[in-house]
């Protein structure tokens, strides 16, 4: 650290201190408080989750208690409530920390338990959002975004400033915690964050006005649902017009309870709609992987194996038996598979004259 204005060492005036301890805001500051808390876990018996390293277990006997830290901002919670008092004075004499009681805040995400189980919303940051945009009195629409036309990258004029519109989709995106129903929509507009036009800037307001009439709308977890894993998985083959790249998306669930779920552009240009749905089970799978892993470090033993759902035969059968390779339909997207390749490097167009 450089020598502060006014303890400047006359005699080695170019050397800098060395800290013997981290200070708030500079950059290694996260890191060495995330080292000092995994240490004092680790030295109580936790056990650092592979699957997330913000997630602790500590198992004692069929004793669960589960950590969750984000920052300095942490959920406790296990199955002997005597445990987890006496860990928070463990934790309490370590640190300097306020317990807030039961959990019904994090994060900007209201938890809000019931009859049935716990209710996920982000009620509060939507109407924050409509509150700054100036949206919260227009008028209600019941579809996030129009299937018709075709959004495109060129489509409507530059704006002059899209700062308004990089803002807003930012904050738009923190919002798919919560709402997987405009999961799509976000990502669509967030393709556009670089180069915002007239036309991109209706579509936000268009999904502020849905919200507008939706911010109620919120994720109902229930305790009594089956712990049955499974995922549904699909794409569209060459949604995109600008680059004719498909779309893949997913939604995990353990019995009804929906955890997970995304919807993002595929790298590479598929040439059948049997690809492009493979490269979606594809992600799917990995996610299931992840779930399933997280799940184990939970303690928590799946009856059967996890399901991918898939409407694509073609797919379907490729997953299950690699030899159906041979039977893919492709249907060639000439230009853009090959500008693709030629731009990786793994292909070379070159001039030649008709009489050569």
């Amino acid at each position: 650290m450089s020598q502060s204005p006014g303890f400047v060492d006359l005699d080695n005036p170019t050397h800098v201190c060395k800290l013997r301890k981290a200070i708030y805001g500079l950059k290694q500051a996260p890191r060495a408080w995330y080292h000092e808390l995994r240490k004092f876990l680790i030295a109580s018996g936790f056990h650092n989750s592979h699957a997330d390293t913000s997630f602790f277990v500590l198992n004692t006997g069929g004793n669960l208690l589960y950590l969750l830290v984000y920052v300095d901002d942490i959920i406790l919670t296990g199955n002997d409530d005597t445990m987890v008092h006496k860990f928070m004075q463990l934790l309490a004499h370590q640190f300097s920390l306020k317990d807030l009681g039961h959990l019904s805040y994090f994060l900007g995400v209201e938890v809000i338990p019931n009859d049935h189980g716990i209710l996920l919303s982000q009620r509060s940051y939507i109407v924050d959002l409509l509150t700054r945009t100036k949206m919260m009195d227009a008028k209600p629409v019941h579809t996030p975004l129009p299937t018709s036309p075709p959004i495109t990258l060129h489509s409507g004029s530059p704006l002059k400033d899209p700062t308004e519109y990089r803002t807003i989709v930012d904050s738009l995106q923190y919002l798919l915690i919560t709402r997987l129903d405009i999961a799509f929509d976000v990502y669509k507009l967030s393709q556009y964050m670089h180069q915002p036009t007239t036309e991109h800037w209706i579509l936000v307001k268009l999904l502020l006005r849905y919200l507008c009439g939706s911010s109620s709308d919120d994720i109902q977890l229930y305790h009594d649902s089956p712990l049955s894993l499974h995922a549904f998985s699909d794409s569209d083959w060459a949604g995109n017009k600008d680059d004719l790249i498909s779309t893949s998306a997913y939604v995990v669930y353990i019995g009804r309870n929906p955890i997970s779920w995304s919807s993002k552009k595929q790298r590479t240009v598929a040439r059948s709609s049997t690809e492009a749905e493979y490269w979606s089970a594809t992600a799917t799978t990995a996610e299931l992987n992840w779930v399933s892993s997280l799940l184990t470090e939970l303690g928590v033993v799946l009856p059967q194996s996890p399901v991918i759902y898939c409407d694509n035969i073609g797919a379907t059968n490729l997953c299950s038996n690699p030899v159906f390779h041979s039977r893919m339909k492709h249907v060639a997207i000439g230009f853009h598979f090959i500008c693709e390749q030629v731009q990786n490097g793994t292909l070379r167009v070159s001039h030649v004259s008709s009489d050569d």
